[in-house]
């Protein structure tokens, strides 16, 4: 049963982040043939960035409430009709909407591989090795989606990354059924805080739509996240984030950096997918293969190169030198020419900034986590998620605004990396050994 659970968790949150770059290679062709404006773009990744970070919260509550298999099921069922639906879109209103429920089944189901997890290992190393394997996969997630992202769009067309899903997440329903028992049925529920959801995710979509386009839209986006904390703090029974747990200096400061680190790593894939299509004129499939270096490193750094530093070294140290790597490998980033070849253009960069990238996701994981009682762990993984993935759309949407040139976003990306250093050492001190 555990490896089945593992590899459920695995092949789950793949799929999840893969959504999340998959497309980039493929926009100018989305944009070429659904007639998208110049911020169009922007919205095919936005749609689905900002639902799934607005409903992450509410989807930790789910499995909670009906039960790890039903949740795991329908987040599924969700995930990858949206994903037919957007693949056979014939036009943009209708990719983005597709985009968006991909978002609402993609924030259903990453809790749930994380509750699949943490119900299934025993705490210590057993759990500590499935994190790891966990972590790793969704990193790799993250770059191989431009890889895959470019493979299917030469070969096939820019349709075939939204319709890959369909069989994925068809192989993945017998691991639910086999690795998943049904729930105990309950005779009373919990009402679910739908307003909450609601306002969390309208609050963002304003906001990032504010940012990019018109500066009104910033006051609805905060009036929205006030009436969030309002509803939060006083009329649900279980509210999508105790805001309790902001008392703890682990969860307040760790997610500020964790949400400053999203806004760095993930806008990285759009901006690097534009760079060697429109400056050095890449064709999709050799844009994607460029990406394979940003999966190798990801993948042998996280999964074994950090968990090994954790047993000796303090994670908020592996945290500012993660960001500090990180952000001289996209000064290197920056300074790339039309004239640049992919040596010195990005491959030098792309080891540079998954090994920066790689060294800090997993220790920062930890911190953001650490010190939370049971009751309370799925709240605090959802926050987590939710501020990395908030960090990513928001970030995408100031620097779409805010430079003009890829040499600048590079160099903005690089800036705040700067920032989580300093950051992660004002982290509470937390090596791994002291739990596993």
């Amino acid at each position: 049963m555990l490896p089945v659970v593992l590899a459920l968790a695995c092949v789950a949150q793949f799929m999840v982040v893969l959504d999340v770059s998959i497309v980039n290679v493929a926009l100018p062709s989305i944009q070429r043939v659904l007639g998208l404006g110049e911020s169009g773009p922007q919205w095919v990744v936005n749609a689905y960035a900002l639902v799934f970070a607005g409903f992450l919260l509410l989807g930790g509550r789910l499995a909670d409430l009906y039960g790890l298999r039903r949740v795991f099921l329908s987040g599924l069922v969700l995930f990858g009709g949206a994903s037919l639906a957007g693949g056979l879109a014939d036009d943009a209103g209708l990719l983005i909407a597709a985009r968006a429920a991909q978002g609402l089944g993609a924030a259903i189901l990453a809790p749930a591989t994380v509750t699949a997890l943490t119900t299934t290992f025993r705490e210590g190393p057993e759990r500590t090795r499935a994190l790891a394997i966990w972590t790793a996969v969704g990193l790799a997630g993250g770059t191989a989606g431009n890889l895959i992202g470019g493979v299917l769009t030469e070969y096939l067309s820019w349709r075939s990354t939204l319709l890959i899903n369909v069989p994925l997440c068809a192989l993945a329903v017998p691991l639910v059924l086999r690795g998943l028992a049904p729930a105990p049925v309950r005779r009373t529920r919990s009402r679910l805080d739908l307003p909450g959801a609601v306002l969390a995710t309208s609050g963002l979509a304003a906001l990032a739509y504010g940012f990019a386009h018109n500066p009104a839209a910033l006051a609805i986006g905060v009036a929205a996240l006030a009436s969030f904390v309002v509803v939060e703090a006083r009329s649900t029974a279980v509210p999508l984030f105790p805001l309790r747990l902001l008392r703890s200096p682990a969860i307040r400061v760790g997610n500020i950096a964790m949400l400053l680190a999203g806004a760095c790593l993930n806008p990285m894939w759009y901006f690097l997918t534009l760079t060697m299509q429109n400056l050095l004129h890449y064709p999709a499939l050799l844009t994607g293969l460029g990406f394979l270096p940003h999966t190798v490193v990801s993948i042998a750094v996280g999964m074994f190169l950090t968990p090994r530093l954790m047993r000796h070294v303090d994670s908020r140290i592996l945290v500012s030198v993660g960001a500090l790597i990180g952000a001289a490998g996209f000064w290197w980033q920056s300074r790339i020419s039309p004239d640049s070849d992919y040596l010195s253009g990005i491959l030098g960069p792309a080891v540079i900034i998954s090994f920066g990238g790689g060294l800090l996701n997993t220790p920062i994981t930890t911190i953001v986590t650490s010190g939370v009682n049971a009751a309370d762990a799925g709240a605090a993984s959802g926050l987590m998620n939710t501020t990395k993935q908030i960090g990513g759309a928001l970030g995408l949407a100031v620097l779409v605004t805010a430079t003009d040139t890829y040499a600048e976003a590079f160099l903005a990306i690089g800036a705040v990396l700067v920032v989580v250093a300093i950051f992660g050492r004002v982290l509470p001190a937390r090596r791994c050994d002291e739990k596993a």
